[in-house]
């Protein structure tokens, strides 16, 4: 890997890497990187760092399943900073936010930044992490756990149920109606999709495979 002779390395041997969302361009987290990760991330295409504090390297989503998928590895014009763009499953962060950088500094002070997702295709991602949420953290009442309870079938006889429910909508011209059930297929497409272990964006790279 040529490459690696382009880069600076601090005294222990790091360089900063941040991950960026490479659909959505939203900076994600920063973290290091050492000769033998950058290595191990493009063999394995996962995203894998240095561990400071334990000094060891760390394979993001290793133990959670939040894992980064790296589609670009950009270098800057020093090359002291790497910028990785990847796809992200479910959050980037410990605290369950989808990036790390998640606050802001407004008057002095610390404040989170609302999730602007009204109306915007980000709102795919946060159906998906709620849905993995409920997986690992079930709630009593909750519709998404209840078909996870009752598996696939009933999972699969929803989408059945809801594309039906579009078609019927679509077939009559009322736009209202189209929405609200495409509204309820996307959901339930969600659901199927966390339970065979896939993401939105691997949707998404099908269909850009397609249109290239």
């Amino acid at each position: 890997m040529e490459f690696l002779k382009e880069l600076k390395f601090d005294e222990k041997g790091l360089i900063p890497a941040i991950a960026q969302d490479h659909k959505s361009g939203q900076v994600l987290m920063c973290a290091y990187m050492n000769e033998e990760s950058i290595k191990k991330t493009i063999e394995t295409g996962n995203a894998t760092y240095f561990s400071r504090s334990r000094q060891e390297l760390w394979e993001k989503g290793a133990t959670s399943g939040h894992v980064q998928r790296v589609a670009e590895i950009l270098v800057d014009c020093d090359g002291d900073a790497l910028v990785l763009k990847v796809d992200q499953t479910s959050a980037a962060c410990h605290t369950n936010n989808h990036s790390c950088f998640y606050r802001k500094v407004v008057d002095g002070k610390l404040v989170e930044i609302p999730t602007e997702i009204k109306g915007s295709p980000e709102i795919l991602y946060a159906v998906y992490d709620t849905i993995v949420d409920r997986v690992k953290n079930p709630k009593e009442g909750s519709y998404t756990n209840y078909l996870f309870e009752k598996g696939i079938d009933k999972m699969l006889k929803k989408v059945g149920e809801e594309s039906a429910e579009v078609i019927i909508a679509s077939k009559n011209y009322v736009k209202s109606e189209v929405q609200y059930e495409t509204a309820d297929l996307l959901y339930h497409l969600s659901v199927v999709l966390v339970e065979q272990g896939l993401t939105w964006n691997e949707i998404f790279e099908e269909l850009e495979s397609r249109y290239k």
